[in-house]
């Protein structure tokens, strides 16, 4: 098995530069940080993660805790943060939360008992009154758009803009009458109440008024909850043309309640979804969405808990972090397939 010695000579560095490579010192040139790494691949040189954890009292596992592990979003994002963990030496220990607040809490309150170096915490059922409970001692990054300006560093995707341009996306593909498919809204920071900020946003701005009526509330972001608001909404004899929903998981839903209706997509009614999940370039049609840009969410959320982990002295201040988005055109509204 080779050494980190036996790297070093065929590298042509020495020893401690090899280990400022592994450790990601930034002092290290491009140059010898490419020799080092060609050197490592071509003698198939492993590092020792559990040795270097030893040293540094660490188990090299952090926790990643979200609403729905069989969520088709949480899913991808999961997979996202375990990939680029991976390289670190690190590993990623799911739990599932149920979206509850009690379960968010104790995720919190347990990280340290269950061995993890950080915890990564997407927050559903948490919300701004909940700050207190961030405030401890242990490396914590929160996900979503429950909590903004507290105590830890938080990583969250530009619901209100992305909104907005899905919703311009419709109205440019000549809908008039565009239903908006989302949860209860209620407090200002819930997901649903960002996007029909920004759905809200684009109507106005394109001379629309935004009709109480077109706004359809889930008791869940479900397929099955989606297909039946499409049902309910053809059978009402709701006049609409568009739908934006607050997820693909919902959109999806939906596309199955109009065909099951008999209303064509995009002829009759054009469907634009939200968050670009993997299945949605596979559906017939398929949808048209929002990608938040789930791998640069994943690798700032990793990062900044790494910087936490890694940390020594003085903390540096909590950082907001919020994504780029595309908004992807498919079938859905209109688009020829690719």
């Amino acid at each position: 098995m080779a050494t980190m010695q036996d790297v070093a000579r065929a590298a042509g560095v020495s020893a401690m530069t090899v280990s400022n490579v592994i450790n990601g010192h930034s002092k290290v040139s491009e140059a010898t940080r490419e020799k080092v790494l060609k050197a490592m691949v071509r003698l198939d040189y492993r590092v020792n993660v559990s040795a270097r954890n030893l040293r540094k009292g660490r188990t090299g596992t952090i926790g990643l805790a979200v609403p729905e592990v069989d969520s088709p979003y949480y899913g991808r994002l999961a997979a996202a943060i375990i990939a680029t963990a991976a390289p670190l030496g690190l590993r990623v220990a799911i739990e599932q939360t149920y979206a509850l607040r009690e379960s968010e809490l104790e995720a919190l309150a347990l990280s340290r008992n269950r061995l993890y170096d950080g915890l990564i915490l997407s927050t559903v059922g948490m919300g701004p009154q909940d700050t207190e409970w961030l405030t401890m001692d242990h490396p914590v990054v929160i996900l979503g758009e429950r909590i903004f300006g507290g105590p830890v560093d938080h990583v969250a995707m530009p619901n209100v803009d992305a909104s907005r341009a899905a919703t311009r996306h419709l109205v440019e593909r000549g809908c008039r009458r565009i239903a908006f498919v989302s949860g209860a809204v209620g407090e200002e920071v819930d997901v649903s109440s960002l996007r029909h900020s920004g759905y809200r946003q684009a109507l106005e701005e394109a001379g629309l008024v935004p009709d109480p009526v077109l706004h359809r509330r889930l008791a869940a972001f479900s397929l099955a909850e989606g297909a039946r608001c499409a049902r309910e909404m053809v059978a009402s004899g709701l006049d609409f043309d568009g739908v934006f929903c607050v997820t693909d998981t919902v959109a999806m839903g939906v596309l199955r309640g109009l065909a099951d209706a008999g209303v064509r997509v995009p002829e009759q009614v054009k469907v634009m979804g939200f968050d670009n999940v993997s299945e949605s370039g596979f559906l017939v049609p398929s949808l048209s969405t929002v990608d938040p840009d789930h791998d640069t969410m994943a690798e700032r959320a990793v990062g900044l808990l790494v910087r936490r982990i890694e940390g020594t002295g003085s903390r540096p201040e909590p950082e907001e972090f919020v994504s780029q988005f595309t908004v992807v055109v498919r079938e859905s509204t209109g688009d020829d397939p690719a």
